[in-house]
């Protein structure tokens, strides 16, 4: 490496980081964070005299470690794009078929806390009207039921 740069390396680093922390200011959260963090502690060895690899080394551990610490919390709390309706308490309630359920042609409801909906059969069998069923999940505005 020329001696300019290894003389520069504190200014390199801190270019770094800089344009580290401006990818993670215009992308989603949370994309590069953990290496500006990296590029901050091969910034603080430079400043320190250290060699480069040493240099390198703190900003790969660095990286590492703080990606591999807080990576699975971001996931969790970023991601969590669940929410939650009224219609979600229908799930694992049972409900009366209203129309024969067949997936097939595509038809099927059920009646459930009150109000019509359209449903579809988990297992993909026909289920005949008058049965009772239990619904699985939502899909979109359907009820994907099983029998009960």
């Amino acid at each position: 490496m020329p001696e300019f740069i290894i003389a520069n390396m504190p200014l390199v680093w801190l270019a770094l980081m800089v344009l580290l922390l401006i990818v993670e200011a215009a992308t989603a959260p949370l994309v590069c964070i953990w290496f500006a963090l990296g590029a901050l502690a091969a910034l603080i060895a430079a400043l320190f005299g250290a060699p480069l690899w040493l240099q390198a080394a703190w900003f790969l551990a660095v990286s590492l470690l703080t990606l591999w610490l807080t990576r699975p919390l971001a996931v969790k709390y970023l991601n969590n794009r669940k929410v939650a309706t009224n219609a979600d308490r229908v799930v694992g309630a049972e409900a009366v078929v209203t129309q024969d359920i067949d997936n097939i042609s595509g038809a099927g409801a059920v009646h459930v806390d009150g109000k019509e909906w359209t449903a579809r059969s988990e297992s993909g069998e026909h289920i005949a009207k008058g049965s009772v069923v239990r619904v699985c999940r939502i899909e979109g505005v359907k009820l994907i039921v099983d029998r009960a």
